[in-house]
């Protein structure tokens, strides 16, 4: 059986409650200063071990959203011992925990476990959300993000990022002799898994909007080409036949296309390529360097990086070619756009006074703001839900290398994530299904 079709949820029982319009729970993140609305969530009762891990999980995720502070449970008054029951919400007002997540993990019959819980407005005295799930119990760190999933949505009102995954350039051994595979993990850091054995350098994976697929580039026999790799099989094959250099590929938003960049006689321009016939056409034309395309959420616009100015800067064009525009002007060298999922705005990666900033933009190159800066960071990916991005920065020294950070829009809830190794170039998935 695949890992993905391991790691599908049977989702046999499903509830809904509504918050009432008067209610008071809600977390308004289109604000400039976002105070963390405070959140209890004590374990899971039934499965003692599983219900302490999924609670653990789900914690750990609200956490690191910025968006949620998790209650110390040696805080907690009352002892939960029935998920049915409606709480006593003035012990948990007293603790000033504005929300409670109740929940239970029972067998189901098969081998299978039901997870259920309950989410609380303790305040308003209500009910704001309650769903149940039943699958195997291998899957019950997928479980806890889905929950995370959800509790994130009905107090945002907007989908969680939680249920994903990165894929990323997993480099191990000395600075100058790496040894760099293509890896993939939960957004949390969990499960890793290696997609290719080190053989051959990887750079530069994108994740389809559609299908469990990445496109990548490899060097192979010495020769840099685009792949596509089936994440269930492993099947890989080469994207086209070019006979020089490919590279920076990236996939439309109905997963149907690629834009890539392609060197030929010295010069590197943009390229779309049909992946049902493999046709290709010719976006740019320019004797400069034009590549690291990525497309608007509507397929519509491509942004793109160029020195054509003298020094790499942004542009937009439409997806046709037409229209190139130049969209930054201020100091500095501009390179790695990406369209956020929701359209608004264009990360990218900056290099200005010895430094390398991450920041964003609006599409006409408006409102620039910088999130983060340091030694060295590069490579900004968005979570599906355009609130957050992932980067990797390098480390100073012989002993140094890449790790992968994230950060949200507000530029102030950045932290590390784990990977067993050395990481670099990540790229976020969609939601999972």
């Amino acid at each position: 059986m695949t890992f993905l079709r391991n790691t599908l949820l049977a989702l046999v029982a499903f509830m809904l409650t509504v918050l009432p319009a008067q209610a008071r729970l809600e977390i308004d993140i289109t604000s400039g200063n976002i105070e963390p609305l405070p959140i209890a969530i004590p374990n899971f009762l039934g499965d003692g071990q599983l219900g302490q891990d999924i609670a653990g999980v789900v914690r750990a995720d609200l956490q690191r959203s910025g968006l949620f502070r998790v209650l110390d449970p040696a805080s907690f008054i009352e002892r939960i011992s029935n998920t049915n029951a409606r709480p006593s919400f003035t012990q948990w007002t007293a603790i000033n925990a504005s929300a409670l997540v109740t929940g239970q993990v029972v067998p189901d019959g098969g081998g299978r476990s039901r997870t259920e819980f309950r989410l609380w407005d303790t305040f308003a005295n209500e009910q704001v959300i309650g769903q149940q799930f039943s699958t195997n119990p291998q899957n019950w760190r997928r479980v806890a993000h889905i929950i995370s999933d959800a509790i994130y949505k009905a107090l945002t009102g907007e989908d969680g990022y939680f249920d994903t995954r990165i894929v990323f350039v997993s480099e191990e051994g000395p600075r100058n002799q790496r040894r760099k595979r293509l890896t993939i993990m939960d957004q949390d850091g969990a499960n890793v898994r290696y997609l290719t054995d080190g053989r051959e350098l990887v750079i530069t994976p994108r994740f389809s909007p559609s299908r469990q697929e990445v496109t990548y580039m490899s060097y192979v026999g010495g020769s840099p080409r685009v792949y596509l790799l089936q994440i269930d099989t492993g099947q890989r094959e080469v994207v086209g036949n070019f006979p020089s250099m490919t590279f920076a590929p990236r996939f439309s938003p109905d997963g149907q296309r690629i834009v890539l960049s392609l060197e030929n006689n010295g010069q590197t321009n943009i390229y779309t390529m049909d992946l049902r016939s493999r046709n290709t056409t010719r976006l740019t034309s320019t004797t400069a360097i034009d590549t690291a395309p990525s497309y608007s959420p509507d397929g519509r616009r491509i942004v793109f990086e160029s020195d054509r100015g003298g020094r790499q800067q942004l542009y937009t064009m439409n997806a046709d070619g037409s229209n190139q525009q130049r969209i930054s002007f201020s100091a500095g060298s501009y390179s790695t756009p990406v369209w956020s999922p929701r359209g608004d705005l264009i990360a990218f990666t900056k290099q200005s006074g010895g430094n390398f900033l991450i920041g964003v933009m609006k599409p006409d190159g408006s409102s620039e703001r910088i999130l983060t800066e340091g030694y060295h960071n590069e490579g900004p990916t968005w979570a599906p839900n355009g609130r957050t991005l992932m980067f990797f920065r390098e480390s100073r020294g012989a002993g140094g290398g890449p790790q992968l950070f994230s950060i949200d829009l507000t530029g102030r809830n950045e932290r590390q994530v784990p990977t067993p190794q050395f990481g670099s170039d990540p790229a976020w998935s969609p939601l999972l299904n």
